[in-house]
C-alpha cells in the first residue's frame, strides 16, 4: 500500500523570519496580522507563526503594487537595444535571444524573471552587458 504524500516540514516560518524575507519590521507584520492583511497563527509555545504560501502571496501581491523605480545612473556602458527574437523556457531556466542590430545577444536567466519581464518573441529591450574580462582581436596582417 502507498504511503500518504507527507506535508513540508517547513510550512510557516516565525515572524522574524518572515519580517527579514519581506524587508519590513516585526511591528509591521504585526499590524498586518491586526488589520488581517497577514493570517498570523500561534506555536504551542506561543510564538507567531507566518504561513509561507501566504508569506508568497503576500510577497507578490507587493510586487505587483510596487511602482517601478526609473534608472537614474548605472556603471555599465555597454546597452544594446534590441528585439527579442526567441524565447525558450523550461520549469527553472530561459534562454532569451535578442537581435541589437548587427549582434545576437544571447541571456541565460530563470525563468520566473522571463515571465515576470513579460518577455515574449518581438518585445523591445534593452541588453546591458556588464563584463569583467573583455577580449580585443585585430586582423592578422597579410
Amino acid at each position: 500500500m502507498a504511503a500518504a504524500p507527507s506535508k513540508p516540514r517547513n510550512e510557516s516560518i516565525r515572524i522574524g523570519a518572515a519580517a527579514e524575507l519581506l524587508g519590513v519590521s516585526i511591528d509591521t507584520l504585526r499590524r498586518w496580522e491586526a488589520a488581517g492583511t497577514l493570517p498570523v497563527r500561534r506555536s504551542p509555545g506561543g510564538q507567531r507563526l507566518v504561513d509561507l504560501a501566504a508569506l508568497r502571496r503576500l510577497q507578490a501581491e507587493r510586487r505587483a503594487r510596487a511602482r517601478p523605480r526609473r534608472i537614474v545612473a548605472q556603471s555599465a556602458r555597454n546597452r544594446f537595444p534590441g528585439i527579442v527574437t526567441r524565447v525558450t523556457k523550461d520549469r527553472v531556466a530561459a534562454v532569451i535571444e535578442v537581435q541589437a542590430g548587427p549582434h545576437r545577444l544571447v541571456s541565460l536567466m530563470t525563468a520566473e524573471a522571463a515571465t515576470e519581464l513579460g518577455l515574449r518573441a518581438g518585445s523591445p529591450v534593452v541588453c546591458v552587458i556588464k563584463a569583467t574580462n573583455v577580449i580585443v582581436e585585430v586582423a592578422a596582417s597579410r
